[in-house]
């Protein structure tokens, strides 16, 4: 939509060309339905946010920053507010809003929209675009085309591949696809102590995932326990970079791969044990199961209790400084096994797709075919969580549209 908005103001005869039966669909869904729309990080924190191929990006994040699309919004009627970790959201924390913003614009700039047409292939003549041919037969004439089909996660928002394929015909090369921002699957006794927990949300929790000692990611914030894992930001945060991590099937495989949990990592060891003497001190008649409610969610106290191997039935001034460090380590060191990431088609963002090797960095433009140009998800691009994907989509889609 930005692309099209942009090659429209630039003076050019537009079409959208949308399979669905409405364009947006998947923009609909980001932050949780409420759009994520970018982040008011500066360049140097988007870069760090960028886990491969953010050089690529220097010329189109300049071109159009997060300040350009929030004042776009704003022209458009849609007040923006600054959250947690600099995530920008519309005020009205409504996905559809934004949405429309872009309808409208598309609107006032007479920009032709046809849904429910999908795209076979596109012509070329001599090495250069000529239009394309839809399923139906059609074709339609032109000497530009801007490929913004997403990638292969959600599905149901229109996002099936099909960019790629229509590329790959015109002999551009697809790295390989994997899920990025997905949730985790653990296995055996982790998979039932998350199952046992499924649906529990913990904020401000710190964790660490390593192979073997090694620590391969860490991050602060906010985790969701699942039937068949873990998800939520830092989880989804930490999947793009475990899917890159070297053999990390072979790993996962092996139940090398541990996620440690810090429950409460505003405290240390010592701290967090004098607290949990304070409070045995009040409760020091009552059984050990009972002990626990001002520490933790009800959903973690039984599995907490499995972990330490403590008798539920213990009372608490029975329990020995030995234990009570035991109850210490696990708050602090809580470790599941992880056993790999759900689908693709989960996954909030597409690891791979169009080499950057075969695009122009200023202009997103084929060095294959003249004519042809790439936008968003497509390209072998992507990011962590807190707006800098959308933000990707933004300023390769404006830089498309200017040519």
């Amino acid at each position: 939509m930005i692309a099209a908005v942009t090659a429209s103001e630039n003076g050019n005869e537009v079409t959208i060309l949308e399979k669905m039966e409405n364009i947006g669909k998947k923009l609909l869904i980001t932050g949780k339905g409420r759009c994520n729309i970018t982040n008011s990080a500066d360049m140097e924190e988007f870069m760090k946010n960028i886990p491969e191929n953010s050089k690529f990006l220097y010329s189109s994040f300049n071109k159009y920053t997060n300040q350009d699309i929030v004042s776009f919004l704003k022209k458009q009627g849609v007040e923006t507010k600054v959250e947690r970790g600099g995530r920008i959201f519309p005020v009205s924390d409504k996905a559809q809003d934004v949405l429309e913003a872009f309808k409208r614009r598309l609107k006032e700039l007479k920009v032709q929209i046809r849904t429910n047409f999908e795209v076979a292939k596109i012509l070329t003549e001599d090495g250069n675009v000529t239009g394309i041919e839809g399923k139906n037969g059609e074709k339609i004439l032109a000497d530009k085309v801007i490929l913004a089909t997403g990638g292969k996660s959600y599905p149901v928002t229109g996002s099936t591949g099909d960019g790629y394929r229509m590329a790959k015909m015109l002999g551009h090369t697809v790295t390989e696809l994997k899920p990025s921002l997905v949730p985790l699957t653990t296995s055996g006794n982790s998979r039932i102590l998350c199952q046992q927990m499924q649906g529990l949300s913990l904020k401000n929790v710190a964790i660490k995932i390593k192979n073997e000692n090694k620590i391969i990611y860490e991050d602060f914030g906010e985790m969701l326990f699942t039937h068949y894992g873990v998800s939520g930001p830092v989880i989804l945060s930490a999947s793009a970079i475990l899917i890159r991590y070297k053999n990390i099937d072979e790993l996962l495989k092996e139940n090398k791969i541990k996620l440690y949990i810090d429950l409460k990592p505003a405290l240390d060891e010592e701290k967090l044990d004098n607290r949990i003497l304070r409070d045995f001190e009040e409760l020091k008649n009552k059984q050990f199961k009972n002990s626990l409610d001002k520490l933790l969610p009800r959903k973690m106290i039984e599995p907490i209790i499995t972990l330490i191997g403590i008798s539920p039935e213990k009372r608490i001034n029975e329990i020995t400084k030995e234990e009570r460090r035991k109850i210490v380590k696990v708050l602090k060191n809580f470790e599941l096994t992880i056993s790999g990431f759900r689908s693709i088609e989960e996954a909030i963002v597409t690891k791979g797709g169009i080499s950057i090797k075969e695009i122009n960095p200023k202009t997103m433009e084929s060095k294959i075919v003249n004519g042809l140009y790439f936008a968003g998800e497509i390209i072998d691009l992507d990011a962590f969580t807190g707006g800098f994907n959308l933000q990707i989509a933004w300023s390769t889609g404006y830089s498309a549209g200017t040519n």
